[in-house]
């Protein structure tokens, strides 16, 4: 059995989201998170019993912050606060957005600046671990005061209320659920309810798990433009390390080092390295592949830098300072992440653009330099792969229309005390489009590159090319007539994203070559 994350004051990794979210692993609060969350929660019990009104722990919410409440209605208060935000409407989001929420909003709490009692905290980490999913509605998050709505229907799990699916996928009452892990709903206290819903927890979640995706669909771009590259008897020389150097930018240097190494010992290329062969350069889309897969992975440098800071942060209004004072501030706001998102989906869009320019450019007889059109078995019967360079066209222009920021947009809210917002939980569900759009991009041109390469035979793919094939081969026949091709687009995309084409793709992977 895998043992528990320890939840403390310190940020977790990139890699603890992935392993909790995606994998299950438990959680449990550490002694240091225990210790601070007593010491701030005592900070609030004293407010609380204080003359003067305190935003959060004796006043309303938002443009309701002027309004004192009693000692008497403060439970009420909290109650109602979660009740009336879990406002969300449209279909669930997906399970492991929820995780992401839950996790990274159980972290904030346990560094001790949001004032919440230690029994809430965990309560959040014990549903978490009992495989307890809150039903959660993709629309309602403004990304400013952090996604509220998309928290508040987390809340409402822990007070017993609302719609959970259970650790075993069954959509059924929160109370119920709870009750049958063992768990008992907690009655919230002053502040508790501000504190489990101000945050920017979900659109930082699916920022970490676009990042976790993208690290792979990256590399496998690589191998696809190498296999194109073979496929169309294109050059290895413009990936050169020195010509590399002459324009130093990490990402490239990267991605041109991967595509070099993925041809290496290619009889393909070797077939045509010489003076006989009378073409000066490549289209941009072999040639210039580096650039833009390189700008990708510059871009995915800059986006976890900034999850990295937000893994980091302490997001919550007000806050406990450790000398006590309780402050008002705006770190909710999501424009850090929301940008990056956005910057992202424009990365995306950008490499599956380049990945469609290189299938069409093995599809066409004008350019394939000797490949049949569309790739058929029996020309003017068969149609090859041409409609799947249609699917690929498709997928493109959403990813297109998926750039267009959402970080760009505001609408004013909360009778314009909320004046100005990030659309960053809009900005981050459009990028988990954009980043399964890419997914199948690169598969299909992985598709007709594997196809592509058999055609040339008897001249033989490389070692690593070859590798690559032959794991595609595994679940897609090689040419011949046409077939129902949606299936094999599937299959090539399940290959992708279970890792086994990026293992064969390794310089160092062993591989059958024919």
């Amino acid at each position: 059995m895998t043992s528990p994350l320890q939840i403390g004051t310190q940020p977790l990794t990139q890699a603890d989201v992935v392993a909790v979210v995606r994998h299950a692993r438990p959680v449990v609060l550490g002694p240091d998170a225990l210790a601070a969350m007593a010491a701030s929660r005592a900070v609030v019990d004293t407010l609380a019993g204080d003359a003067h009104p305190h935003y959060g722990i004796s006043t309303g919410f938002g443009a309701l912050a002027t309004t004192s409440i009693p000692p008497s209605r403060r439970t009420a208060l909290q109650q109602s606060l979660i009740r009336s935000h879990a406002a969300g409407s449209g279909e669930p989001v997906e399970r492991e957005v929820v995780r992401g929420l839950m996790l990274l909003r159980l972290a904030t709490l346990a560094r001790g600046r949001t004032g919440v009692r230690p029994a809430t905290a965990a309560l959040l980490a014990a549903t978490l671990s009992a495989g307890i999913t809150p039903v959660v509605p993709e629309y309602g998050s403004l990304g400013c005061s952090g996604d509220l709505a998309p928290l508040a229907a987390v809340a409402l799990t822990l007070i017993g209320e609302g719609e959970v699916h259970d650790a075993r996928g069954r959509r059924r009452p929160a109370a119920d659920a709870l009750a049958e892990a063992g768990l008992t709903p907690v009655t919230l206290a002053e502040k508790e309810g501000l504190a489990l819903i101000n945050g920017t927890d979900g659109m930082l979640g699916m920022l970490v798990l676009a990042l976790h995706d993208l690290a792979g669909l990256l590399d496998a771009a690589d191998l696809a433009a190498a296999m194109s590259v073979e496929a169309l008897l294109g050059t290895d020389r413009v990936f050169a390390a020195d010509l590399q150097r002459l324009r130093p930018q990490a990402g490239q240097a990267v991605s041109a080092a991967r595509i070099a190494a993925a041809l290496a010992g290619s009889p393909i290329v070797a077939s045509h390295a010489g003076p006989e062969d009378t073409r000066v350069q490549d289209a941009y889309s072999l040639r210039c592949a580096p650039a833009v897969h390189g700008t990708a992975r510059d871009t995915a440098g800059y986006a976890a830098a900034v999850a990295d800071r937000e893994l980091a942060s302490s997001i919550d209004n007000p806050v406990v300072l450790p000398d006590g004072r309780v402050e008002s501030n705006g770190n909710f706001h999501g424009a850090p992440i929301a940008a990056v998102l956005d910057f992202l989906a424009i990365s995306v869009a950008d490499v599956a653009s380049i990945c469609e320019r290189r299938t069409d450019r093995m599809l066409d007889r004008t350019r394939s330099h000797g490949l049949p059109p569309f790739l058929a078995h029996e020309v003017g019967v068969d149609s090859g792969l041409m409609i799947a360079q249609y699917t690929q066209a498709g997928i493109v222009s959403e990813l297109k229309r998926l750039a267009v920021p959402a970080s760009v947009d505001s609408i004013p809210s909360s009778a314009m005390q909320e004046d100005h917002v990030s659309m960053g939980w809009h900005a981050a569900r459009k990028l988990r489009r954009a980043v399964d759009g890419l997914r199948q991009v690169i598969a299909i041109e992985m598709l007709a590159a594997a196809r592509a390469l058999d055609l040339r035979a008897p001249l033989a793919a490389g070692p690593v090319t070859g590798a690559m094939r032959e794991v595609i081969r595994t679940a897609v026949p090689g040419p011949g007539p046409d077939r129902h091709l949606a299936p094999e687009i599937e299959a090539v995309v399940a290959l992708l994203a279970s890792g086994a084409i990026l293992a064969a793709g390794s310089p160092a992977a062993p591989g059958p070559v024919r």
